[in-house]
């Protein structure tokens, strides 16, 4: 097998398990699809995906180093990081009812909140860049997994390879949580779904708020 495949095999292994764990960007991804449907909520994962390859990409370049050893830096991206979701918490809390109205008889389905495919991709990327913990996470699997020598075009293969199946796999939750039945029994409750999304995520803005630099 080339040392390469083995690279990336490893890489996928370690980061399946992170796609699938619940955290502010499958909370992002859930709440669009809820509230502003599934337009908005495959351009969020793709927000989400570029977001990772910012992460990669200064990692690769030793930014992530950098970042790791500084307290100062850290704290720089963990207080701005919980500045962000506790902003999109409140503004969540004080959405009130979703104007989900119902068009063209009672077996049509709610219509979602208008947003904008800029403020929608914007979402999943800050979400995501704002967190700190990636910091953490690449440069520890990179380091462990990926050796030195492996070109720097390689290891952004590698990057993309992720971007691009966490872009798939919040894609395929946008895809199950706007179908027709998920939709109406969502609609109905489009008022505490902006309450307990908005507690949620300031709740995530807190655990973030006690984590340290390792």
């Amino acid at each position: 097998m080339h040392p390469y495949v083995f690279e990336l095999m490893s890489l996928m292994a370690i980061f399946s398990f992170a796609i699938v764990s619940p955290g502010a960007d499958l909370a992002m991804v859930m709440r669009q699809s809820i509230v502003h449907g599934r337009r908005s909520a495959i351009i969020t994962s793709f927000g989400i995906g570029s977001s990772l390859m910012f992460h990669v990409t200064y990692t690769i370049l030793g930014l992530g180093l950098l970042i790791s050893q500084s307290i100062y830096l850290f704290n720089i991206v963990k207080w701005c990081g919980v500045a962000y979701l506790v902003y999109i918490g409140i503004k969540a809390l004080r959405a009130g009812k979703a104007d989900l109205t119902v068009e063209g008889g009672a077996d049509s389905a709610p219509v979602a909140r208008h947003q904008s495919a800029l403020r929608a991709f914007g979402l999943g990327f800050m979400a995501n860049a704002l967190n700190p913990k990636p910091v953490f996470f690449f440069l520890s699997i990179f380091s462990t997994v990926v050796s030195a020598h492996t070109p720097m075009a390689v290891k952004f293969g590698y990057g993309l390879v992720m971007a691009t199946c966490l872009i798939l796999w919040f894609v395929g939750v946008s895809l199950f949580m706007t179908t027709p039945r998920m939709r109406a029994a969502f609609g109905r409750a489009s008022k505490w779904i902006d309450r307990t999304s908005g507690v949620v995520f300031i709740a995530l803005g807190i655990k973030l708020a006690t984590e340290k630099a390792a």
